[in-house]
């Protein structure tokens, strides 16, 4: 009845009575896909849940879906220049000591470096001295010193002829001999002195034949210290032996190893 209402009326009123029907259509169900009648048609009143669509078009089986905007920001147009060095912090504490690592391999040879300047030449210390005598002595006191009268060696004149005293130039560590010719049937009786201080003798038993004697000693000696030899007289005559042509009696020292000073 409607669609021969609609097919009698104007075509200025069917384009206003259409969206009311179709807004007065029931919407709970969903309306089957069904092929739209031909312009001017009949269409059955009893088919309530068929409705006409107004545009005349087929609708889609798959609604249309939206694409996803997902928006791209650039960093480095927003990132700002590079700022300023901080501060330097407070240094940490120190962490345990590694494993010693393995040896590397050698390197290359490096180039030869500049001569360096010259150095000072060495200064080492020297001392010694060598002194005989060529005339026999008899003791007529208890200590009589031992004069000498012949020069073998003596550097910078450290041994005095006037006194018979070796003066040591630096402390070290000296060695001193003493070498006479006893007199036949008297004593020979020495002293070798550090200062006013015996330390070792030479001594010999008066016999019928003279003969050679001989002594040494290594003395640790300070700066200024005096080595010299006297004679003692005990109870017997005490006496060596020399003459004008060869000398018998010698005294000699020299320097060791100087000391710390």
């Amino acid at each position: 009845m409607v669609a021969m209402a609609t097919a009698s009326l104007t075509p200025r009123w069917v384009a206003l009575l259409i969206p009311l029907l179709v807004l007065g259509a029931p919407t709970e169900e969903p309306v089957p896909e069904t092929p739209s009648p031909a312009p001017g048609g009949c269409q059955r009143c009893c088919q309530g849940s068929e409705t006409l669509d107004p545009s005349g078009a087929i609708p889609s089986a798959v609604p249309y879906v939206l694409p996803e905007v997902r928006p791209y920001i650039n960093i480095t147009i927003l990132k700002g220049d590079k700022g300023d060095r901080g501060p330097l912090g407070m240094p940490g504490k120190m962490g345990k000591e590694g494993s010693r690592g393995e040896r590397g391999p050698q390197g290359p040879k490096g180039a030869k470096g500049q001569a360096g300047s010259p150095g000072e030449p060495c200064k080492a210390q020297y001392s010694a001295f060598s002194v005989g005598r060529k005339k026999a002595l008899h003791s007529t006191e208890d200590y009589q010193p031992l004069l000498f009268d012949t020069v073998f060696v003596n550097l910078d004149s450290r041994f005095d002829m006037f006194s018979g005293h070796f003066s040591a130039p630096v402390a070290g560590i000296y060695y001193f001999s003493l070498n006479v010719h006893t007199w036949n049937f008297k004593e020979t009786y020495l002293h070798l002195m550090r200062n006013e201080e015996p330390t070792v003798i030479l001594y010999a038993q008066p016999s019928d034949r003279s003969i050679m004697q001989s002594q040494s000693v290594l003395l640790e000696m300070a700066s200024g210290d005096r080595a010299w030899v006297r004679l003692y007289k005990h109870q017997r005559e005490n006496a060596i032996y020399s003459d004008d042509v060869d000398t018998y009696i010698t005294f000699s020292g020299h320097l060791i190893k100087p000391g710390d000073e």
